[in-house]
């Protein structure tokens, strides 16, 4: 059952991402320049073959103005 909640935040995530990347207009490229995220690990995050780190996660919520939980699905509000 672990593994099954990790693979629906692991989706979650890579939903979230794509959806504020695509609010703000951003790329994987321009995603990378911003937050020095490596392009192929933010292809992988959006995927869905990945998850963030800890520290990943936090640059990426306060880079977006999100919660780490909204961003992983665990809470619905910013």
């Amino acid at each position: 059952a672990a593994s099954m909640k990790n693979l629906e935040f692991e989706f979650k995530f890579a939903q979230r991402l794509a959806e504020l990347m695509k609010e703000s207009g951003l790329t994987q490229r321009l995603l990378e320049l911003e937050t020095g995220i490596p392009n192929q690990t933010i292809s992988a995050y959006l995927s869905g073959k990945r998850s963030p780190s800890a520290i990943t996660l936090g640059k990426l919520a306060k880079y977006f103005d999100v919660s780490a939980d909204y961003l992983i699905g665990i809470s619905d509000y910013y």
